[in-house]
């Protein structure tokens, strides 16, 4: 069976952000995610996650600021400065929080930048993260998203990541898969875990539509586990999703698609 890791921005949010953790924890969770921990202090998260006894498996690099649409610095020449800083504090905090994998958000293309611009500062803040998170042992991920979810996204199929990743070529640099998204652009899920699993660093998940939990919507889940565990894949699958109702009556799929 696959090892599920708690995505604490989606699931628990009957509960303040720092009260997740034991609450992920009395579910049985080993492991656990979120989108940005800069709101809080290392050392504060850090308690939580050694009262818990939990793994943080992954978190993202500061993306701008969320409220006013930004999804990410990376595509933006304008923004090169400010991207080299969010990359100095995440590894401040992953190092603090022992952290081995951060997610990189490429951005929002800029009104009038040219798509081969934005390439091409992609692929050259990615090979600064990626040799300044290696130093520490630490993988950098990239991760397609779908553009219905997100409009004007800078990296929207696993072909177009997989280019980058050919671009930057730094081994630490690895393929975040969001089955999710991957439904929603592109499909062929199966196949396409196959065919990229040597480049996968890390997995997500949600059903579709409503990105609710699996077992609500079109994804054959039941199979897919079984699918992924016969490819070996060790690592996490993040459970990114949307709870339809409450977080622990949801949480039923664990069981009921995964014996």
């Amino acid at each position: 069976m696959p090892r599920f890791a708690a995505n604490l921005t989606m699931l628990f949010n009957e509960q303040p952000f720092l009260e997740r953790f034991g609450a992920a924890r009395a579910q049985g969770f080993d492991g656990v995610e979120f989108l940005f921990p800069y709101a809080y202090p290392a050392a504060e998260i850090g308690a939580r996650l050694a009262a818990q006894q939990l793994e943080l498996v992954l978190f993202n690099l500061p993306c701008g600021d969320w409220a006013a649409g930004d999804r990410g610095l990376a595509v933006d020449p304008a923004r090169r400065g400010a991207f080299q800083d969010s990359v100095g504090l995440a590894l401040d905090y992953a190092r603090a929080l022992g952290a081995t994998r951060l997610h990189c958000m490429a951005g929002i293309v800029p009104p009038g930048l040219h798509p081969d611009a934005a390439a091409a500062c992609y692929i050259d803040n990615l090979g600064f993260a990626a040799r300044a998170c290696a130093a520490h042992g630490i993988s950098l991920l990239i991760e397609p998203i779908n553009r219905f979810n997100m409009p004007g996204y800078f990296l929207q199929s696993s072909a177009q990541a997989m280019a980058i990743l050919a671009a930057v070529g730094a081994p630490n640099l690895r393929l975040q898969y969001d089955i999710y998204h991957a439904q929603r652009s592109e499909g062929e899920l199966a196949n396409t875990i196959a065919a990229l699993l040597p480049h996968i660093g890390h997995m997500q998940l949600a059903d579709t539509p409503g990105r609710h939990e699996p077992g609500t919507g079109e994804i054959a889940y039941r199979f897919l586990f079984q699918h992924i565990d016969a490819l070996g894949y060790t690592g996490w699958i993040g459970c990114e999703y949307r709870p339809r109702a409450d977080t622990v009556s949801g949480l039923r799929w664990r069981f009921d698609l995964t014996q």
